[in-house]
């Protein structure tokens, strides 16, 4: 059996539409919604990608927070304290030497920032050209929070199985990517995140920003808390502003895990040959 860790654990997730470049705007939403809807019993909340600002590149310099003065993250800290819950923070704009990062402040129930998980693939796809104004983090980072091991993405991460694969290799209980997913891509979305929650026999939380972005362009909403065997356990369905919660059961995950060890078949080398056949 693994080392003992918390039987259970509450998290809630929210999904909202930001107002482009408005950091006062979406600050103000935040709290609204937290204020109407958080539970008092939940252990961890959970916000999506770029909240302060919305999924609009060219917004993004002009958005950026000077990670010890930013606005925004003293908002996080006084929910955390107010509401005494844990806070992944979604992501912001950072600015830290000089250099932007899409950031993910970790803050915990005093209120306390613990860390920042920096994007470590930037999306440049498509006519966005977020790689133009950000600087990619270059490694993965896993919170412990409650007990539980929480390995964090943001968005674009989801399409390198590789970083969840190193997060679950170093212990990780729970799966997160924080996302502000395009409405154009429904069946990488619904495919990628189950699929990262059954390869590596974790809880994954999936949650994106809902509504339109800018340019007749939306955000696709359907934030999903999904389980080890790709179940989807809480979710939102559309593109409804609000909060999602699920207790996760983190004992029935790691019996699961001792009754399917299909880590231990890992190979450590996948040497391919390549054979030419006449």
């Amino acid at each position: 059996m693994e080392e003992e860790k918390k039987q259970k654990i509450k998290i809630a997730a929210l999904q909202m539409n930001s107002a482009i470049g408005d950091i006062e705007k979406n600050c103000d939403k935040i709290n609204k919604i937290v204020s109407a809807e958080l539970s008092d019993n939940a252990d961890i909340l959970i916000l999506p990608e770029v909240w302060t600002c919305g999924w609009a590149c060219r917004h993004f310099t002009e958005c950026a927070e000077d990670i010890d003065k930013a606005a925004s993250i003293s908002l996080l800290k006084n929910i955390a304290k107010e509401h005494n819950i844990n806070i992944l923070g979604g992501s912001i704009i950072l600015k830290k030497n000089n250099l932007l990062y899409n950031s993910c402040p970790v803050i915990d129930r005093n209120g306390k920032l613990l860390a920042t998980y920096e994007k470590n693939h930037l999306f440049s796809y498509y006519g966005c050209d977020e790689g133009k104004y950000i600087t990619a983090g270059t490694n993965p980072v896993m919170v412990n929070l409650e007990g539980i091991n929480i390995g964090l993405t943001i968005c674009f991460d989801i399409r390198f199985p590789e970083i969840y694969r190193a997060y679950r290799k170093a212990g990780a209980d729970l799966l997160v990517n924080m996302a502000a997913w395009g409405l154009s891509k429904p069946i990488p979305w619904e495919m990628m995140t189950r699929s990262r929650a059954i390869e590596n026999q974790t809880y994954m939380v999936a949650l994106t920003q809902s509504g339109p972005i800018e340019d007749n362009e939306f955000n696709i909403g359907h934030s999903r808390i999904i389980d080890y065997n790709g179940n989807i356990i809480s979710e939102i369905k559309d593109q409804r502003e609000g909060i999602m919660f699920a207790e996760i059961n983190l004992n029935e995950m790691y019996e699961f895990r001792e009754k399917c060890t299909i880590l231990n078949d890992i190979k450590e080398n996948y040497e391919v040959k390549s054979l030419c056949v006449k």
